[in-house]
């Protein structure tokens, strides 16, 4: 057992001396969160519009999103894939804050926002829409690198 112990040290001492400890994440965990543009559904032009089509992220950079709707169309707002690959810090929602491990669903029936602040931690290109109403145009993408 002596030398089991002896042989996983100098592995281990190896190892971090050649980087086996090193993250791969791109980002800071120690600085503040990064503002994202505004996820707005529904204008003055479209009730079907989106103001954004793309989130290009990185992992480990802590983001806050800002997700609002207009109110002309009932919106379920949901990213599952995306949700799975992120921490969730907490959604602020009419002046409270939410912490939970995983987030399914924002559903605006009327006017309203919400924040969101997250972490990606697993690079892939994930889909966000509006229940049901993908066909209208009311989706896009969250790209993490």
């Amino acid at each position: 057992m002596p030398t089991y112990k002896a042989l996983l040290l100098n592995v281990l001492f190896i190892g971090s001396l050649i980087g086996f400890d090193c993250s791969h994440a791109a980002g800071d965990l120690t600085r503040r969160t990064q503002a994202l543009p505004d996820l707005r559904f529904g204008s003055e032009e479209s009730d079907y519009a989106v103001s954004q089509k793309e989130y290009q992220l990185e992992t480990g950079v802590a983001y806050q999103l800002k997700v609002s709707s207009d109110g002309q169309k009932e919106c379920a707002f949901q990213a599952p894939e995306f949700a799975k690959s992120i921490f969730l810090r907490k959604v602020e929602a009419g002046g409270v804050e939410i912490k939970a491990i995983t987030l399914v669903e924002l559903e605006f029936e009327d006017a309203g926002e919400a924040e969101i602040f997250f972490l990606p931690v697993k690079p892939g290109s994930y889909p966000f829409y509006c229940k049901g109403l993908e066909g209208k145009g009311m989706e896009g993408r969250f790209v993490v690198k």
